[in-house]
């Protein structure tokens, strides 16, 4: 335990930054499995599931949770897969 007084909010602030990453992450693998499955199922919502996975991936990248480049290479692969599954429908 620090007995340094900096250091001591120092550890009260990463624990609460730790909480808000927490749940900004676990939202944005909750919309991105959503999306992979309305994907894979050729679901009506498709649409909507990859606008609203590529929201949450904006706006993780913009907090700093995740770098810019991995928004970039989720969202790429998460177009990628649908546009295969669109060309496999059709």
């Amino acid at each position: 335990m620090a007995n340094i007084r900096s250091q001591i909010k120092r550890n009260r602030q990463t624990v609460k930054r730790q909480a808000r990453n927490k749940a900004v992450r676990s939202e944005l693998r909750t919309r991105t499995k959503k999306a992979i499955n309305a994907v894979d199922e050729g679901a009506e919502n498709t649409v909507e599931a990859l606008r609203l996975a590529i929201k949450r991936i904006d706006k993780a990248a913009a907090k700093g949770v995740i770098h810019k480049n991995q928004a970039a290479n989720r969202k790429s692969r998460l177009m990628k897969r649908a546009a295969a599954q669109a060309t496999t429908d059709a």
